[in-house]
């Protein structure tokens, strides 16, 4: 059945092979030239038709490049997609007034430029002053030249499908390759097979350290190292910055297919680690079983890259597809796009806030600020799964925003009310890289009228590792502000004396897995007892999070730990649940008084 193409259609992807109002090429020139001779005629043309002229990319016997399209026969050409013959233009009512004409030319003969997509960009046409005919083996050798200009034409665009590195076809080729499989009746299982020589991070490292030029080196070396272990009748593709991908037919996978891969990354690693410039590799290999026909040559190639990112997880060479953790990749590339919208709505996205007891008077002193998320079709998402997602791209520093405006809009809600908490907010390292955070957060406060000392900013200590010089010089300047810092998460990470001696903060808060079991847990008592006594001794104020019961609640308290946070206090509430939880803990604490 014959595929309607529109004129717009049509034009862009004329406009799309970026041949048009382009230098002359020889090797167009070449075609026009033998145009000529083989028709014993003075003008012959490459002439590609736009929305309202016909431009010439090569041309014999011309001298301008364009003539309009009206009434031109390359026009009817394109209009038609069929070859166009005309012995007399005298004799032709269409013609007898065109430009053409006019200009002496009685006959045309004109063959259409078709891409491999059914679009006609043109004619390739020869011309002449005097009246004739054409025969058949002159039809046949126009036609012949037709597909020669054609072959120029994709091999002027084999750029967009030739990787310039390693000479191999791309990913765009791989995509039209698997298309024209299925196209062809030439379906059936396959495996795609995709390998990564070097994850992401590191590459971007080697570049930073060394400049692409080493990994440009290491791609080619993977090349010749893919295609000495598979063999030169297997097409190998660079799919990817560091990745080649390739098609095994279901007969050469049916047995040992993933041990043959194993094979492959083993040599892969080898051949790669003994390069001139010594990179730490970790090749890994993923393999997705596809129906060519049935299955989306685009869903083929990310099935087979997520395997492969299975494998660099998991700690595997080989891996192939898995349906469940196709699934668990798609969420998370779903709650990182819906996250967006979230932000700007507004609406999905609300905080709650846990109590933070001073342990000497039992008084509400502050809350921490916690993020929480209602998806409106997946119903509540943890932060644990949706916060570290978010961290790892651009979304940290507006994510970050709308939970500091939401604070501080909170705390003027609840100064309007006499209500006087501080309220604390976590920041991750994504958050203290952007270099004008301390100031912004700044001057917001300022903005809101809002006292430095009610506002707290959280940051775990692993963070604090991780481009240590700059994270410092941002917590300091928020310190000067007269805003307090809380090392968050505290004894998980890498904390040594010489190291907090020098941290830029004002409280540490003992991470809860620590102190969830500390009644019954001796070793534990001992440990949360040291960390308190140190950090008191560093000077730091103590918060112990995770208290869930009156006996750890007490065994701090009796260790001078300034302040506790945890369930058996408060759960985390919602701004108008903890206003009734302050009212009814103060009732109680008249009562007693």
């Amino acid at each position: 059945m014959a595929i309607s193409i529109t004129e717009d259609e049509r034009l862009h992807a004329l406009k799309q092979l970026r041949l048009l109002d382009t230098p002359p090429a020889e090797s167009f020139d070449r075609i026009t030239r033998m145009a000529s001779q083989l028709f014993d005629l003075p003008i012959a043309a490459i002439s590609l038709t736009d929305s309202d002229r016909q431009w010439f990319k090569s041309r014999v016997g011309v001298d301008h490049w364009e003539i309009p399209r009206d009434r031109a026969p390359c026009g009817e050409v394109a209009d038609t997609t069929r070859a166009v013959l005309i012995p007399d233009l005298r004799d032709h009512p269409c013609y007898r007034d065109s430009l053409l004409a006019q200009s002496g030319i009685r006959f045309y003969a004109g063959a259409p430029l078709i891409t491999r997509e059914g679009f006609c960009l043109g004619a390739m046409c020869v011309l002449g002053t005097e009246p004739r005919q054409v025969s058949e083996q002159e039809q046949a050798a126009l036609k012949d030249l037709d597909a020669m200009v054609m072959a120029q034409v994709e091999l002027q665009h084999a750029f967009g499908r030739v990787d310039a590195v390693t000479g191999l076809p791309n990913r765009h080729q791989l995509l039209e390759d698997l298309h024209d499989q299925a196209a062809g009746g030439d379906g059936g299982p396959r495996h795609l097979v995709l390998a990564e020589v070097i994850d992401a991070l590191k590459m971007s490292d080697t570049v930073r350290v060394l400049g692409v030029g080493v990994i440009e080196d290491l791609m080619r070396e993977a090349t010749r190292a893919i295609s000495a272990n598979l063999g030169l009748d297997t097409q190998i593709y660079h799919v990817g910055a560091a990745q080649f991908a390739w098609i095994v037919r279901s007969s050469q996978a049916e047995t040992g297919l993933e041990d043959r891969l194993r094979d492959l990354g083993a040599h892969l690693h080898k051949h790669l680690s003994s390069a001139p410039v010594r990179i730490s590799l970790n090749p890994v290999i993923g393999v997705a079983p596809i129906a060519v026909g049935q299955t989306l040559a685009e869903d083929a190639i990310r099935m087979a890259h997520n395997a492969a990112q299975e494998a660099r997880l998991t700690g595997q060479s080989v891996s192939t597809y898995s349906m469940v953790a196709d699934d668990h990749h798609r969420r998370r590339f779903r709650l990182l796009s819906d996250m967006r919208t979230a932000l700007i709505s507004g609406r999905e996205l609300s905080l709650v806030y846990q109590p933070r007891i001073d342990l000497r008077t039992g008084a509400c002193i502050g809350a921490e600020a916690l993020l929480r998320w209602k998806h409106p079709e997946l119903g509540g998402v943890s932060p644990g799964e949706f916060i570290p997602l978010v961290e790892q791209t651009d979304l940290a520093g507006p994510l970050t925003a709308w939970v500091i405006a939401e604070a501080i809009r909170q705390i003027m809600a609840w100064r309007d009310m006499a209500i006087e908490l501080s309220v604390s907010v976590n920041v991750s390292v994504a958050n203290l890289d952007q270099p004008e955070f301390a100031t912004d957060l700044i001057e917001h406060l300022q903005r809101a009228g809002i006292r430095p000392s009610a506002f707290e900013v959280e940051v775990t200590e692993s963070a604090l590792i991780k481009n240590r010089t700059h994270v410092e010089e941002q917590l300091r300047t928020i310190r000067n502000a007269g805003i307090r810092v809380a090392i968050d998460d505290f004894g998980t990470g890498y904390s040594s004396l010489s190291y907090l001696r020098h941290l830029p903060a004002d409280l540490v808060k003992i991470d809860q897995s620590f102190v969830r079991d500390l009644a019954g847990d001796q070793k534990g008592q001992m440990l949360v007892r040291h960390l308190i006594e140190m950090s008191r001794g560093l000077g730091f104020r103590v918060v112990a999070e995770g208290v869930e019961d009156a006996q750890a609640y007490e065994i701090l308290r009796s260790w001078h730990c300034e302040e506790a946070q945890g369930y058996w206090m408060s759960p985390p509430l919602a701004a108008i649940d903890l206003q009734a939880w302050l009212g009814a803990q103060a009732t109680v604490r008249d009562e007693a008084a």
